[in-house]
């Protein structure tokens, strides 16, 4: 699966299809990024001070808006993509503060490096590495974002610990990402293309609470929750079509009641 979202995130950072079954985070066929993210609570203003080519629609909502970042204050945004949130962050912790993204696609990596370039971000750097074992040193970042990525990592409790990890004592978590108030169904979970959707590896609503918690996080708060239709985060009208192939209106309508894009924070002691 990690190869598979590789390859698929690889292909959108080149702007290059996917022989028609390109899905990801958001990739909604018939809108584009910007109408995309100001749904996610994107403003205006922030989309509009972007370096071209950083907002790619990918993710699930606006971290930043709801981190209370600081002056001088250390970022890490764990699935940078295009740079989006990197950038948003970067200009909320002023030149004596630093921004780091980190990414596991090599396409990714280099799109949002020649993006800060494009928009003369000195305070900002970007480095390739899995997101269950972070290219980062301890104690160093203030604030941990991430924006609809956790869900694609196999194993997210990995993810947790390392964020913890490399939290300062005193650091914050702040992601945004897909879960569920109940199972999916089999062929949902084991579709390729729902995977790299940010849907088909999604964990219970309570079970991702947990990880938190057993990483070792205090003070876990869901700060929103906005329900998802799944049926607008396919990707492709192949994608749509297969799946409607395998299940009923009824199993369709099941899953739009099942899958939440929810905001939630918390502390490392």
């Amino acid at each position: 699966m990690k190869e598979i979202v590789k390859k698929i995130y690889g292909n959108i950072a080149r702007e290059k299809s996917t022989g028609g079954e390109k899905s990801c985070c958001s990739c909604q066929n018939k809108k584009k990024g910007s109408a995309i993210s100001v749904e996610m609570g994107y403003s205006q203003d922030e989309l509009a001070h972007l370096p071209a080519g950083a907002n790619m629609g990918l993710g699930c909502g606006n971290p930043v808006a709801l981190a209370s970042l600081r002056e001088g204050e250390v970022v890490v945004d764990l699935g940078a993509g295009g740079g989006i949130d990197v950038f948003l962050a970067a200009k909320k912790v002023g030149p004596r503060g630093r921004a780091i993204g980190v990414d596991m696609t090599e396409d990714m990596v280099r799109k949002a490096t020649a993006n800060a370039q494009k928009g003369g971000f000195s305070n900002v750097e970007f480095k390739l590495g899995d997101i269950e074992k972070i290219p980062l040193e301890d104690n160093l970042a203030d604030c941990v974002i991430s924006n609809c990525v956790i869900n694609l990592a196999e194993d997210k409790q990995k993810v947790f610990f390392e964020s913890f990890r490399v939290l300062k004592p005193g650091g914050r978590l702040m992601v945004s990402d897909m879960v569920l108030l109940r199972h999916l169904p089999d062929a949902i979970r084991s579709s390729e293309a729902m995977y790299a959707g940010c849907i088909g590896g999604a964990l219970l609503k309570d079970d991702y609470i947990g990880c938190i918690a057993k990483a070792g996080f205090q003070d876990i708060r869901v700060m929103e929750e906005t329900p998802v239709q799944v049926t607008d985060y396919l990707g492709s009208d192949k994608v749509l079509a297969d799946l409607v192939s395998e299940l009923s209106q009824e199993e369709i309508r099941t899953i739009n009641t099942t899958v939440i894009s929810m905001k939630i924070a918390a502390a490392k002691p």
